[in-house]
């Protein structure tokens, strides 16, 4: 610790970390509530009193971020009432049994779907990690490994593109927009699916199964035929982002109503489910991401107002570039521990300034893959935790052993792509 932590904003920078760490573990206070508890106290340490217009202004920060999550969260749930997920799901097991490397690709890919669309680890693991994880477990994989690779692909799932929330915060912190970000986001998180697929999944399903069993659990997820009217909402998905990326750049509907345009396609979808229940069940499931992002949305407020964002920004520009390196890869994952979203605003934001001579969209998109560690980080480990949930293991410390070197290297790729972000611009841009 340098003298400079001994200053105002590096005291104030202290208090507030503390507060939170102490809110959110000793209190076991929801983080969103321990970040604006942190934000008070902050606020009051700093001199400003108790400035309710930065409150708010904070919490409703992320606003249009929140919205993507929720309708996005609406729209997963209507594909998974129609069916869809499942009878989908099942089809690829059946299609690539034969082939032991694309079925091990295609599980991983199925994990990361919910991921890819609502930008949360959580949503991938309940939804298509609880729905393969009997199927990984029937094709030979141990109830711990079957866990860890849940949370790998949760993880990646939620840096994928369209939707990486990480990367949206540090966009709305340095004022850039969420353009561009779909190739890089593919680059960081694609090659590591691949990676994991062949070295996590492949060498425990290569061998023989219960086909009997397997074949039982396939039947059960058909819930629906698969037809063009099951296929309409992700078609009109599709076809809505097609034609927004060939409009003029002032018409464009929005990443929610594009969302939700396409949710309500479901109810042309042939079958039958219940869209009020559905609805309550995707906002119920989207609230503690809301809450958070509210939660850091007052905090980062709150820093700024008193000094403390700009005193973590100078200090990472201080420090030499090896170093710095060094803190991304430690320090974003171990801050994550509270909240991914958090290490990618408090310190993704500093990170990418100091780091203004390579390609921002690429640094950005690196740096959001290096703070989903904190998914994996003690005590709230979100993704491992609810893995090891889905597959009955109720140590989960045995989930996280298992996903240290997968994790490690995670984090030297996310280092490798922000050092090959110049190269990567000039074939990319």
């Amino acid at each position: 610790m340098t003298w400079d932590w001994f200053w105002p904003e590096g005291f104030y920078t202290l208090v507030m970390i503390g507060v939170f760490a102490f809110g959110a573990f000793a209190w076991k206070l929801p983080i969103a509530v321990a970040m604006a508890l942190s934000a008070i106290v902050g606020a009051a340490v700093g001199g400003a009193g108790f400035p309710l217009r930065h409150f708010v202004e904070g919490e409703f920060g992320y606003l249009n971020t929140i919205m993507v999550i929720c309708t996005a969260m609406i729209f997963m749930k209507v594909v998974q009432r129609t069916g869809l997920l499942d009878s989908l799901s099942a089809w690829v097991i059946r299609r690539f049994r034969r082939f032991p490397a694309l079925l091990a690709l295609g599980i991983m890919i199925i994990i990361m779907v919910p991921g890819m669309i609502t930008g949360s680890s959580t949503a991938a693991v309940l939804t298509t990690g609880a729905l393969v994880s009997p199927v990984l477990m029937t094709l030979g994989l141990s109830k711990v490994r079957t866990a860890a690779v849940v949370s790998m692909g949760a993880l990646l799932g939620m840096i994928a593109p369209p939707i990486s929330v990480p990367a949206m915060i540090i966009c709305a912190g340095v004022d850039i927009p969420y353009v561009g970000f779909a190739l890089p986001l593919l680059i960081c998180t694609f090659p590591l699916a691949f990676v994991y697929a062949l070295t996590m999944i492949y060498p425990g399903i290569r061998g023989t199964c219960d086909d009997g069993a397997l074949e039982r659990q396939l039947s059960e997820m058909e819930k629906a035929p698969l037809s063009l009217r099951i296929f309409l909402p992700v078609l009109v998905l599709v076809g809505l982002f097609v034609a927004e990326q060939a409009a003029p750049q002032n018409v464009s509907l929005g990443m929610p109503v594009i969302f939700l345009l396409s949710a309500a396609a479901g109810l042309l979808s042939g079958t039958k489910w219940n869209p009020w229940e559905t609805l309550i069940e995707a906002v119920n499931d989207a609230l503690p991401v809301m809450g958070i992002l509210m939660g850091v949305g007052m905090f980062i407020q709150i820093m700024t107002l008193i000094g403390v964002q700009g005193f973590i920004v100078v200090s990472a520009l201080s420090l030499p570039s090896w170093t710095l390196f060094v803190g991304i890869a430690v320090a974003m994952p171990l801050f994550g521990a509270v909240s991914s979203f958090g290490s990618a605003s408090v310190l993704g934001v500093p990170f990418l300034l100091a780091l203004l001579n390579y390609n921002s969209v690429i640094v950005a998109s690196a740096l959001s893959l290096i703070a989903a560690l904190g998914d994996l980080m003690p005590p709230t480990a979100l993704a491992g935790i609810f893995a090891a949930q889905v597959v009955g293991e109720d140590n989960y410390f045995r989930v996280l052993k298992l996903c240290l070197l997968p994790g490690l290297v995670l984090a030297l790729w996310g280092i490798a792509v922000i050092l090959m972000s110049p190269g990567l611009a000039g074939v990319l841009f």
